[in-house]
């Protein structure tokens, strides 16, 4: 994930959020039955989901402040 996060609009930051948790979810369910070629990328798409998350919520600390 080498784009730049913080050049998004707040909706595309909501629907980067959705992929990544369908990701996350697939992943999981893989791991489970073994089929994961790379089991860092759980750790990866948590990671950037959490990412996601403070830039959202930066925006909506900036939209309250205005």
């Amino acid at each position: 994930m080498k784009e730049n996060l913080s050049d998004l609009t707040l909706d595309e930051l909501k629907t980067k959020k959705i992929d990544l948790s369908e990701k996350l979810r697939k992943i999981r369910f893989e791991l489970v039955l073994g089929h994961v070629e790379n089991p860092l990328e759980k750790k990866n798409l948590r990671r950037s989901i959490a990412r996601v998350n403070t830039l959202i919520r930066q925006h909506e600390i900036a939209a309250v402040g205005r």
